[in-house]
């Protein structure tokens, strides 16, 4: 099972450039249960929006996403109709086409990518169709936005794929 854990996280962290997000992966990936306990009890936080938002900017500062990129290496957004239509369009493809191509539904019944790593992620990191990408991945990691005490078990979540969430979980928690 340990190997198992080892082989995941190397594969999650195989892009990054920075050894200091894959440190961040791998701590977080260590300290899973110390990071869902301080998210419990942050929850009850009336100051937690500002928490975040303050530790986001900090973080986010100094952390470029294009030496990452495992948000995209490792998972899909959710794509909604909206966000096949705008691509679709871009793209110059019918709707039906570009699903058929490029997406899935899954168990939740939401459209999501057929593959990892993202079909739009370049070798740079950078994305093909940035301009016109799904809402989802606009506003991912979603650590600066309103109620984060609505979404952090999906936070907890995030520390296992973005690193800049890792740090900012670990500056919340001192």
């Amino acid at each position: 099972m340990h190997s198992m854990k080892l082989l995941v996280l190397e594969f999650m962290t195989n892009n990054m450039k920075d050894q200091r997000l894959k440190d961040l992966i791998t701590k977080s990936n260590d300290s899973r249960k110390e990071i869902q306990a301080f998210l419990r009890k942050a929850k009850r936080n009336k100051k937690l929006d500002e928490l975040f938002h303050k530790t986001h900017n900090t973080v986010f500062a100094s952390i470029d996403c294009l030496t990452c990129a495992n948000c995209c290496s490792t998972t899909s957004p959710i794509f909604r109709d909206a966000d096949i239509r705008r691509i679709a369009k871009h793209l110059k493809m019918k709707e039906g086409a570009f699903i058929k191509q490029y997406l899935r539904m899954d168990e939740e019944q939401d459209y999501v990518l057929t593959q990892a790593p993202c079909q739009f992620l370049g070798p740079d990191n950078k994305c093909s169709i940035y301009e016109h990408r799904p809402l989802a991945c606009r506003e991912y990691p979603h650590t600066n936005r309103k109620h984060m005490h609505q979404i952090l078990s999906l936070t907890e979540k995030n520390t296992r794929v973005c690193p800049a969430v890792a740090e900012i979980v670990f500056k919340l928690m001192g």
